[in-house]
């Protein structure tokens, strides 16, 4: 899995850098909501962040070490309304499985039909399968499995997305791109076929019951 995130600033001197990202997460974190002048040492590969009274420098390594992102640039694009994305995203992922003993339950099933996606996981012992309409209708049928850790990081990334997320996977189904406003992320799918799910939903029932959310939550 790979992010890419693109941040408004006033550029006055182009340059490259790579640096570990927990001294940089840490320190940032620790700023208060002010300006932060980068600069840059091609040299002595160290970056200096300057924001108030705060200041730091840290060492890192030539960009051309950091592994390059892959590109989806090819393959089926159709694009979800955000809340209705974070939505059937979280409908699902908590079924998915943590056990690598089965890979293709790690992710998420999903699939492009028309402008039908239904996301489905399962773990062996839960299944949650949940539909939702794409903006844009997609020309093929096709079926991936998402991982769901991408899903998951995906939704957290939606938090404060207002503008409908752009999916693209890959004409051999290996990658998949989400793009959001400022933001990127490109992710490996998961190799294998899903179980049929719909073979373990019941077509018929002696007993049904219709209760409130609020009362079975509390009764559970």
């Amino acid at each position: 899995m790979a992010i890419s995130c693109w941040i408004g600033a006033k550029v006055e001197e182009e340059g490259t850098i790579t640096v570990p990202a927990r001294l940089l997460t840490e320190f940032i974190s620790s700023l208060p909501s002010d300006r932060v002048d980068i600069s840059l040492s091609p040299q002595t590969k160290t970056l200096g962040l300057k924001c108030a009274r705060f200041e730091a420098r840290i060492s890192g390594i030539d960009a051309k070490d950091f592994p390059p992102i892959p590109k989806v640039e090819d393959g089926i694009t159709t694009k979800v309304e955000v809340e209705a994305l974070r939505h059937g995203i979280s409908q699902v992922v908590f079924a998915a499985a943590t056990e690598e003993s089965r890979p293709v339950l790690t992710g998420v099933d999903a699939q492009f039909d028309g402008d039908l996606l239904t996301l489905a996981a399962a773990d062996g012992f839960r299944l949650a399968v949940y539909k939702l309409t794409m903006a844009n209708p997609v020309s093929q049928q096709t079926e991936v499995i998402i991982p769901a850790r991408t899903l998951a990081e995906l939704n957290r990334l939606m938090a404060d997305q207002e503008e409908a997320v752009e999916i693209t996977i890959n004409p051999n189904k290996s990658q998949a791109l989400f793009r959001l406003k400022n933001t990127e992320l490109v992710s490996q799918l998961v190799q294998g076929t899903f179980p049929n799910y719909t073979q373990l939903i019941p077509q018929s029932y002696n007993t049904r019951a219709v209760v409130a959310v609020a009362d079975f939550l509390r009764a559970t």
